[in-house]
């Protein structure tokens, strides 16, 4: 039944393993956001002090995101994940028994972040190259569909509320304290998986290498050879090419008026405050669920470049008239379409990569989409507010929910994605196309 086909991953005893840690871990990064929040004021800390820590974190994160693919590619994904949660535990065991004692100070937090964000970079390439080793072809849309549905739910509502009680009944120690319990209980499951997943005929079949254990490409490239390679082919496979385009036009267009603009439309257009503009976020939090639950539950489209393209594209044009909106429900209707399309689109995404990118490359092509995903959204923030000096916000949300469904529609006939997904279809016993000129990994 198509009711239970987002089920089906579950079947397989090493998704059940790897999505209950992710599901923990992610849950207790959703505490980290508001616990390291309040130790910071805590501490007499202000938004410089804040800012300063969250830096920390994004240079951690951008910084060693390339690496982390390299990494994902060259190393065991299983070890890979354990000693990420082994170093999140550390550290915020650290930081929770600094904290007890009131020795905690502002560096030690901003050396913390800095690690988990560093953390955060080696963990989703290997999470992503590990999925179409352990699962069939079939079943990685339901799986990255209920990784889509798990990450909003836990890391962006249920997180950061538990955080935020245990703040203002105890003491941000004690939130903190919250979060290594999560990455003890992550950490221990993630022990769980098998040194040597099973060799599944069934398995996804990425390329041309079909061992399951994601042995590397060659172990004895150099780190700049194997970046290399990741960029090149990422520049002749038009589909992947243009996406991230796209992607990266759309989060310097987009993700700067949402974040940075928005708070200003709730106050001056709706008469809101920061109750108001927390449920607009929320409400597009559960739209991408939701939307990602869905996708889960049926199958991957035959026209699938054409779906995530369009709907991501055509899911942007409400973002345009959010300068025109004065009604909470109209503009809440327009984040909810926003957010659910983005759902639908991250999960094909997320399941594409992991059906047309040879097994050898995966790691260093997600840790590539991650880098275009992340590098240009401190800029689009950096511009938001000085260009809402001179141009009416209005006009930039306007701009924004025009540019990004252009853009779509030239990314889908520039690569001639049409054609492309016809002479490529993803069944279960497809291999990928473009790994024809690539080497299979030695095992």
């Amino acid at each position: 039944m198509a009711s239970l086909r987002a089920l089906r991953p579950f079947a397989h005893r090493e998704f059940r393993v790897l999505i209950s840690a992710l599901s923990i871990s992610i849950f207790g990064s959703g505490m980290w956001a508001v616990a390291m929040v309040y130790e910071v004021i805590h501490l007499g800390g202000g938004p410089l002090e804040l800012s300063l820590v969250a830096t920390a974190a994004s240079i951690g994160l951008v910084g060693f995101v390339l690496a982390g693919g390299i990494a994902a590619d060259r190393f065991p994904q299983r070890l890979l994940i354990i000693a990420v949660e082994g170093a999140n535990l550390a550290v915020i065991a650290t930081i929770t028994a600094l904290a007890m004692f009131n020795v905690l100070q502002l560096w030690h937090l901003a050396i913390g972040a800095f690690v988990l964000g560093v953390g955060q970079a080696f963990f989703f390439p290997a999470y992503s190259a590990m999925l179409p080793r352990i699962l069939p072809a079939d079943d990685l849309l339901a799986a990255n569909g209920l990784e889509g549905t798990v990450r909003p739910v836990l890391q962006q509502a249920a997180g950061p509320a538990l955080a935020g009680i245990l703040v203002a009944v105890l003491s941000p120690a004690h939130a903190v304290a919250g979060v290594a319990v999560c990455h003890l209980l992550a950490f221990g499951i993630v022990n769980l998986l098998s040194r040597q997943p099973p060799d599944d005929p069934g398995l996804a079949d990425t390329g041309p290498d079909n061992a399951v254990t994601g042995a590397p490409a060659s172990r004895k490239s150099s780190l700049f050879k194997d970046l290399r390679e990741g960029f090149s082919y990422t520049i002749r496979t038009p589909w992947l090419l243009w996406t991230l385009i796209w992607a990266c036009l759309s989060v310097l267009f987009l993700i700067g008026p949402i974040e940075v603009l928005l708070p200003f439309v709730v106050r001056d257009q709706l008469g809101g405050d920061s109750r108001t503009f927390g449920f607009l976020l929320a409400v597009m939090g559960v739209g991408s669920a939701a939307a990602a639950l869905a996708t889960a539950t049926v199958r991957l489209p035959r026209r699938y470049l054409t779906v995530m393209v369009v709907t991501w594209g055509l899911g942007s044009l409400p973002v345009a008239a959010i300068g025109f909106m004065d009604n909470f429900w109209v503009l809440g209707a327009a984040m909810l379409i926003f957010g659910a399309t983005e759902g639908v689109g991250m999960v094909i995404w997320g399941t594409l990569l992991q059906r047309r990118v040879p097994r050898h490359l995966l790691g260093r092509i997600s840790s590539l989409d991650f880098f275009v995903s992340l590098a240009l959204m401190p800029v689009s923030m950096a511009l938001a507010g000085p260009v809402a000096e001179v141009v009416p916000i209005w006009v930039i949300f306007f701009v924004a929910g025009l540019v990004c469904p252009i853009m779509a529609f030239v990314a889908l006939f520039a690569a001639r994605m049409m054609s492309d997904e016809i002479e490529n279809p993803l069944t279960s016993t497809t291999m990928a196309s473009e790994s024809a000129d690539t080497q299979p990994d030695s095992v």
